[in-house]
């Protein structure tokens, strides 16, 4: 994928249109190097390219909010990536264009991501129906990528039907996941102990769907098991919510099993939101929790790499030597920054 600048990028229309322009006529033909492209420029840091990326977001928002959202989460080894391969190739062959946001974990001491998920996706990632986005998450709270939500409205107005967001299955990244999407998929495994264990509450209550994965060979009749006991335990926490109760699906991505059932759930599941307004009221609290989280982040850059920046330098080494408190040194960096 060619990664030279976003802001650089033409299309041979003439000098009238400005790049962004330009950008965002080819992201809305489908240009898959214009795609890669405008995600860069949408998850950029810089400062020179906020603004053209909220030039161009401004111009594809028109043409979003049609694409069917899904989240997938689930421990590592849960089979994650093999069955949106196999889940996405099986919507491309019916007709439909996926996109996938596949957030990887960064490291916090080198800053380096693996984004194997072109690997682990080989027969979707060769598909020309689908779109698959390697993005690490930055050191972003929650695993996922501080622009995933912005990626996502970009690959929407490309034209893909079918946006999934897989998480690290790690740390909060949950609960920012279903923060963005319309349907919160959460997998686990049979046979490894205390399935329970392995969805904590949280996700537990999040989800809308619950797959018992690799449920094949000699895991089936674990499977079963496991599925048995995910569904008392939910009849115990009373998750259903807004008349509709959580399905427990069996599934396995490398034999193909189980994943018509999952698409039809997903499919009732949002016929369900939108019949009940749940789905247009969900969307609505999603964009102000991300205008929110934006707004937390630019003024977190703002307090750190502003003006203030040495003041709160010296302030956190005052409060290193226990020269002041953490408390009054945070009222001091505030007003320094804000003031």
């Amino acid at each position: 994928m060619d990664r030279a600048g976003p802001a650089r990028y033409h299309t041979g229309m003439g000098g009238s249109a400005s790049p962004i322009d330009e950008l965002a006529r080819a992201v809305r033909a489908g240009e898959r190097r214009a795609l890669g492209r405008a995600i860069t420029l949408v998850e950029s840091r810089r400062e020179d390219h906020r603004a053209e990326a909220a030039e161009l977001m401004e111009q594809l928002r028109p043409f979003t909010g049609t694409a069917v959202r899904i989240g997938m989460t689930g421990a590592p080894g849960a089979g994650k990536s093999t069955m949106i391969d196999t889940f996405g190739s099986n919507l491309t062959a019916a007709g439909h264009n996926v996109a996938v946001l596949a957030v990887d974990p960064t490291s916090t001491r080198t800053g380096g991501s693996i984004l194997g998920d072109k690997t682990r996706m080989g027969r979707l990632a060769q598909d020309e129906n689908a779109f698959i986005r390697p993005s690490p998450t930055g050191g972003t709270l929650g695993g996922v990528a501080a622009r995933t939500r912005e990626a996502m409205l970009v690959l929407e107005a490309a034209g893909f039907d079918v946006v999934i967001v897989e998480t690290v299955g790690v740390g909060q990244s949950e609960t920012a996941v279903s923060d963005m999407v319309d349907v919160f998929v959460a997998l686990t495994l049979p046979g490894s102990g205390d399935e329970l264990q392995g969805l904590k509450k949280g996700v537990l209550e999040l989800a809308d769907i619950l797959c018992v994965n690799k449920a094949e060979g000699d895991n089936l009749r674990r499977a079963e098991d496991a599925a048995a006991d995910l569904r008392a335990a939910l009849r115990i926490l009373s998750s259903e919510r807004d008349g509709w109760a959580v399905p427990v699906l069996l599934t396995a991505g490398l034999s193909n099993t189980g994943l018509d059932a999952l698409w039809a759930a997903i499919g009732e599941f949002r016929k369900a939101a939108e019949k009940a307004g749940t789905l247009a009221a969900r969307r609505r609290r999603q964009a102000v929790i991300w205008f929110r989280a934006i707004l937390q982040e630019r003024l977190s850059e703002r307090l750190f790499h502003g003006p203030a920046e040495e003041r709160i330098k010296a302030l956190e080494s005052a409060v290193e030597s226990g020269e002041t408190s953490a408390t009054a040194a945070a009222e001091e960096a505030l007003a320094a920054a804000l003031g």
